[in-house]
């Protein structure tokens, strides 16, 4: 299943460095299999940011096929990227472009991870442009296999057949 990642604009009163305390909108990225899903998680998320209440202005898809945080790096980057494909049809090259989003602290460094998360790449890519995305962070979705399981409704179902397996050990 592909990742469907969401750009959610939040407007909300930020406290700065100075203490002084000013209305901003301010950009997030998150996954979710639905609108109404990303607008739930950058609900919860945004409790954390602030106490204050805020106001969600805009959840859009964005269009990004991968993003790639990396450590010690505090600014995102988009990276276009075009990848040299063969038309088999009429055996011209042509370029398919896709869009990757990638932590560093400067373009310089956004251009290396870039290059880094396409080093496992087999064919021909050159990256065209890298601007700096007004996204401040991004909540990508974790959810570990318990967690799933009990989201589905079928950790009940799995702890009863563990129970019932190691029961029968026993009594053998």
């Amino acid at each position: 299943m592909s990742v469907i990642w969401y750009e959610c604009k939040v407007k909300y009163r930020k406290t700065h460095e100075t203490g002084e305390q000013k209305v901003t909108t301010d950009t997030y990225l998150l996954d979710a299999v639905s609108y109404t899903e990303a607008e739930a998680r950058i609900t919860e998320e945004m409790k954390a940011y602030t106490e204050e209440d805020f106001r969600i202005m805009n959840i859009k898809v964005a269009n990004f096929s991968e993003v790639h945080p990396f450590e010690n790096s505090d600014r995102w980057f988009k990276s276009k990227v075009s990848l040299v494909a063969l038309d088999e049809e009429s055996g011209k090259e042509r370029k398919i472009n896709m869009y990757l989003l990638v932590q560093a602290n400067d373009v310089k460094e956004a251009f290396e991870n870039t290059e880094k998360a396409m080093a496992d790449t087999m064919g021909d890519y050159s990256i065209p442009a890298i601007t700096e995305s007004p996204i401040l962070d991004v909540f990508p979705y974790f959810m570990g296999e318990e967690e799933q399981l009990e989201k589905f409704g079928v950790i009940d179902d799995a702890e009863a057949i563990k129970e019932e397996v190691e029961e029968e050990t026993v009594t053998e």
